[in-house]
């Protein structure tokens, strides 16, 4: 990879939405408001290289390419073993 000493390493995600609607009535939504990160570490690598390591973690982060690129979205349901198709909610 790339040799260098990092230590002490986290990161926090916070994910802000809003979730509204009504169960019984059948409006349920939810809507994003944000996300935002915190990396965290130390290191005595130069500049560049920590900007190179910071850039290459966002680029290979799985949960902020969910929320930074349109991703198909494929929904399966079964009731009792067989396949239950809901108009507007399965595939098909």
């Amino acid at each position: 990879m790339m040799k260098m000493k990092v230590s002490g390493a986290s990161c926090r995600v916070v994910l802000r939405k809003h979730l509204g609607g009504s169960v019984l009535k059948g409006t349920v939504f939810n809507r994003w408001e944000g996300v935002s990160t915190h990396l965290r570490f130390e290191s005595d690598e130069p500049a560049d290289r920590l900007a190179h390591l910071v850039r290459n973690a966002k680029a290979g982060c799985f949960a902020e390419g969910l929320v930074t690129q349109q991703v198909p979205l494929a929904s399966r349901v079964e009731v009792n073993g067989k396949p239950f198709p809901i108009d507007g909610v399965t595939e098909g």
